[in-house]
């Protein structure tokens, strides 16, 4: 892959990379009652996994993610594929809580590998074809977080929420030798060093206001997706319908599903105003959460509002990160840490928030909440459409 522009099946090996990896981030959530059990937990402290694991990733995204515009990219990826291989081993044979939450973080921090590919792509892809490719990367990406609910409850409720964690080693250990094999190289675009990097993240945060729409909106955006996939776990394993982790996990599926749009998504954000994307998928969201208060002891609302909450959320993400990889292309991975690690905040600060509405209310406080979250997120797009209007009319006035 050493051309400058990416072939159809480099992409799709690049989605491929993308998924399996980020898959390491979400194998604990259908595996939280099996943790629980093991160690004599209550459920809602086992969860801290999942929102330990978001937080290191959020720190790998500030912190690492960067690096990747003054490092040479595949050795940076590597480099972050072996640690994460180690931490997984380390995971799957923790002695205790204790050391499994060390594990989570750390599992988080070394998985920012599809971060560092997104703005890679985009670097090989010319401006036309951009959001194409980046919608079917993250088609890849959103494949692989949900399909890995699905495989990780098949895996946890036959041979041990252990197993997934040595599994998912043993994958990241073949992708390792293949990115090895075929990752292209690509020269670094900023000279300096990592301080200067980092005071330049700070100031793209501060001055860019388009990136901190999009980091706001997407936000907040994946906070109530992260809050619903840990707190649905807890509200399927009890009555009416007390299932197990297998079939627990099988409901990723329907988010699998629903992950299909994201190519159609950034087909759509080529050549036009994408903003009408984000407002869709915002309603989306709503409305998935409108149908899981009222899913009471039968799942097709649940089901179809798995679809619908997925495709909601891809619509803001693919079309955000569309809008933001054409801002500044010398300054991708930067503008991506920014947007990404936003992203992750809220997705940390929604599974929290899911699980304290889960101890408050159990299932109708966590829809009830989660629907405020996305009604404050679509006042803020409007409020922010608006704002640009003014601006604009003004900059018309001015000339």
């Amino acid at each position: 892959m050493e051309q400058k522009h990416l072939g159809k099946g480099d992409t799709a090996f690049m989605a491929a990379c993308t998924g399996l990896i980020v898959a390491n981030i979400y194998y604990c959530q259908p595996l939280i009652v099996l943790i629980s059990k093991e160690w004599g937990l209550h459920e809602s402290v086992a969860g801290r996994v999942t929102y330990l694991t978001q937080i290191g990733y959020a720190l790998g995204l500030l912190l690492i993610v960067p690096m990747g515009d003054i490092l040479e990219r595949r050795k940076q990826i590597l480099v972050s594929t072996g640690v994460t291989v180690m931490a997984l081993l380390l995971a799957a044979s923790a002695p205790s809580f204790v050391i499994l939450q060390i594990a989570s973080v750390l599992i988080g921090i070394s998985t920012i590998v599809p971060q560092l590919i997104l703005p890679l792509a985009a670097h090989l892809t010319p401006d036309n074809k951009r959001g194409s490719t980046i919608g079917t990367i993250m088609a890849g990406l959103l494949v692989g977080i949900l399909a890995s609910r699905s495989l990780s409850g098949a895996i946890g409720s036959l041979y041990g929420w252990r197993a997934m964690y040595y599994i998912a080693a043993g994958v990241c250990l073949i992708l390792l030798v293949l990115m090895r094999l075929r990752f292209p190289k690509s020269q670094p675009s900023f000279n300096g060093h990592y301080g200067h990097l980092m005071k330049s993240v700070a100031h793209y945060a501060m001055t860019q206001p388009l990136l901190r729409q999009a980091a706001i909106t997407n936000a907040l955006s994946f906070s109530v997706v992260s809050a619903f996939w840990v707190t649905m776990v807890l509200f399927l394993s009890v009555p009416p319908f007390g299932f197990k982790s297998f079939e627990i996990g099988l409901f990723g599926l329907a988010g699998a599903a629903g992950a299909l749009a994201a190519p159609l998504i950034g087909k759509i954000s080529d050549g036009r105003d994408p903003r009408n994307n984000i407002i869709i998928g915002l309603i989306c969201e709503l409305l998935s959460f409108i149908g899981f208060y009222f899913t009471g002891s039968g799942i097709f609302l649940l089901l179809a509002g798995i679809i619908i909450l997925d495709v909601g959320h891809q619509s803001v993400q693919v079309t955000n990160q569309t809008i933001i990889y054409s801002i500044l292309p010398e300054a991708r991975n930067r503008f991506n840490t920014v947007f990404m690690t936003s992203t992750f905040i809220g997705g940390a600060t929604g599974s929290a928030f899911g699980l304290f509405l889960w101890n408050i209310g159990h299932w109708p406080a966590v829809c009830v909440g989660c629907s405020g979250v996305v009604l404050v997120n679509i006042f803020l797009f409007f409020r922010n459409k608006a704002k640009v209007a003014r601006n604009a009319e003004l900059a018309v006035q001015k000339a």
